[in-house]
């Protein structure tokens, strides 16, 4: 399945765990903020973002299937912005990805949380 798929999920978790203001990178949702990298002009754009008592979180969909180089550049991104601005960074992960979230999470130590969902 594409990652598109997996946001409505992500978003009704979300939702359950009390965030606000939660905007969504899919159709009926105001877009998240889009972040570039100085050095090479490169957009990331969070799935998911949300604040909980004035801190934004964000939640990013882990799938194997997508470039490491490219989620892992993504991820250091968001792990910077909520070590800088409070907040925190989970990695949503569907069923067979648990591992390969785990593997990014501890070879590029990047400081998010890992959520399963179906």
């Amino acid at each position: 399945m594409s990652k598109q798929s997996y946001i409505p999920t992500v978003v009704e978790w979300v939702k359950r765990k009390g965030y606000e203001q939660i905007r969504a990178n899919m159709e009926g949702f105001e877009a998240p903020i889009a972040y570039e990298r100085q050095n090479d002009d490169e957009r990331f754009i969070p799935d998911v973002t949300a604040k909980q008592l004035f801190e934004q979180s964000y939640f990013e969909i882990i799938l194997k299937g997508d470039s490491p180089d490219k989620i892992v550049s993504k991820l250091r991104l968001l792990s910077m912005l909520v070590s800088q601005k409070g907040g925190r960074l989970f990695l949503m992960t569907p069923p067979g990805n648990l591992n390969f979230a785990k593997e990014l999470v501890t070879k590029y130590s990047i400081n998010g949380e890992i959520v399963k969902i179906a």
